[in-house]
């Protein structure tokens, strides 16, 4: 019960802090009313912004609010459907939509060289992954994949076994350089040899590959968090079966997620070997998706924030307005 009571105080804050914005916009509305009347679609895109800026600032609020020691698909910032609902009482024929997601929860991309080499046990991650049920490649090509993203990130020009440097790119129709440099954002995985944008983006069936990688973090994986296909990645005795009986132990309220060690309680999932140092429970940086919808038409903000020790202010690593 007292979970359920801090829910709807926490609710009640962000919807306190909506409608404040909402004010806020309202006012901006009157003070530029003249110029806004003369075009009836740029009222409205403008009104969307500001409509998915409220959204992603409620975000915000709801990760700032989250004190637990531990960050689980329990918790309020992975269920933002009653905001979302609630959001259609508080503008005029318009609403949105919001979703927050832990990249901390995910492969860390940019760990995959220590130095110029391989960090093995992230290849081993990457490989599993890419063989594993969600994209089925044969070993060769998600070797080759593979080998690509390294020679992408490393500062050298020597080309790892079936990957490409500079004289690849260079060849191409559009040519263009190799970055020789960590990914600052995980949609230049889309410039690597071998990423299809089927790939990245997945089919709508199956995961993208962009869903899995992450640019932030210091290589250890949130296992309370980490979408299936990543979990399946985790160990060479992983089973289609451990990752379901994990999937649904994680999201039941009761259980404690304290423990990066809780996956081996877990009935069925004997004989799981995964490094101590590989996983954690606690996240720091969160991908939030904020749509303000109006009839047909959208706006867009995804951005990139990271919770600062003490969980006081949060920091904005990315924005994007689509």
């Amino acid at each position: 019960m007292k979970k359920k009571n801090q829910r709807g105080i926490a609710l009640i804050l962000v919807l306190l802090m909506i409608s404040v914005i909402v004010a806020l916009t309202i006012q901006l509305n009157r003070s530029q009313r003249s110029e806004i009347y003369e075009a009836a679609n740029l009222s409205d895109g403008i009104r969307l912004r500001y409509v998915a800026q409220s959204a992603f600032y409620a975000g915000e609020a709801i990760l700032l609010m989250d004190k637990n020691a531990f960050d689980a698909l329990t918790e309020d910032w992975a269920k933002t459907e009653m905001v979302a609902l609630k959001s259609e009482e508080l503008f005029d024929n318009a609403s949105f939509r919001l979703l927050i997601e832990d990249e901390g929860g995910k492969i860390a991309i940019n760990r995959l060289i220590s130095g110029n080499a391989y960090n093995a046990q992230v290849r081993e991650l990457l490989l599993r992954l890419l063989t594993g049920p969600s994209f089925r490649m044969a070993q060769r090509q998600a070797e080759e994949v593979i080998d690509a993203i390294k020679d992408w990130i490393d500062a050298d020009d020597e080309v790892t076994g079936d990957g490409a440097e500079g004289g690849y790119y260079a060849g191409l129709d559009r040519p263009y350089a190799a970055k020789n440099a960590p990914l600052d954002c995980i949609e230049e995985l889309l410039m690597v040899k071998g990423v299809s944008r089927e790939l990245f983006y997945g089919t709508g069936e199956t995961a993208g590959l962009g869903q899995c990688l992450t640019v932030f973090g210091d290589g250890r994986i949130n296992i309370n968090t980490a979408p299936k296909a990543v979990l399946r990645a985790l160990s060479a005795e992983m089973t289609d079966e451990a990752v379901n009986r994990l999937d649904e132990y994680r999201r039941e309220e009761k259980n404690n997620l304290a423990d990066p060690a809780w996956y081996s309680r877990v009935p069925g999932t004997t004989g799981l070997n995964i490094p101590v140092g590989l996983i954690s429970v606690r996240s720091d940086t969160f991908r939030i998706t904020a749509v303000g919808i109006q009839g047909k038409m959208m706006e867009r903000i995804t951005g990139i924030v990271k919770r600062e020790t003490g969980g006081r202010k949060v920091k904005l690593l990315s924005w994007r307005v689509e």
